[in-house]
């Protein structure tokens, strides 16, 4: 499965580069995430509560950092282990260019593949809810940031989970990468 995006942030690029790289801030907006944790530089580890249709586990997963040309892109990758729900493993580019004093375009491709039950669940359903995962994704992480009008004006996602695929945030983000935990 594949995935890109893009999306414009009320900050500037240093500011959001910082967000992407705070587990404090991932945490808050990352979906489903209960525990969040950098372990070096380059690496997370996470766990994640998720849910895609009938399926819920608890996903742990850890994810790396690397092509990092901060502030400007880097790669995640990594896997997540959902139990008797399977796995899930991928990749995601993530790229912030400015696009004014305080909006930076955060642009992802990632590429994710799924094990398990959660496999059997379908490609077009596992994709709308990685996007609706990324939408939110991104909303609270304006919202953590706090920047701008749009942060104040963006909507607060409510606590229903979200399954968010891990590695590469996740896509990860991660966002791209956050997506894919």
């Amino acid at each position: 499965m594949e995935i890109s995006g893009e999306h414009r942030i009320p900050a500037s690029r240093l500011r959001v580069w910082e967000a992407l790289n705070d587990p404090a801030v991932l945490q808050a907006s990352i979906p489903g995430c209960e525990a969040l944790e950098k372990v070096s530089d380059t690496a997370f580890s996470a766990r994640i509560v998720s849910r895609i249709g009938s399926i819920k586990a608890n996903f742990n997963g850890k994810v790396e950092l690397s092509e990092i040309d901060a502030p400007r892109s880097y790669v995640i990758s990594g896997q997540g282990q959902g139990g008797v729900a399977g796995a899930v493993k991928g990749w995601a580019r993530v790229e912030l260019e400015e696009s004014g004093p305080e909006e930076t375009v955060l642009s992802y491709t990632a590429s994710a593949e799924v094990a398990g039950k959660l496999a059997s669940v379908g490609s077009r359903v596992i994709q709308g809810v990685v996007r609706k995962t990324a939408d939110d994704f991104f909303r609270n992480f304006v919202m953590q940031i706090g920047e701008g009008p749009a942060a104040a004006a963006a909507p607060r996602v409510g606590g229903r989970l979200r399954w968010i695929v891990a590695a590469g945030i996740i896509a990860a983000a991660a966002a791209g990468a956050w997506l894919l935990l």
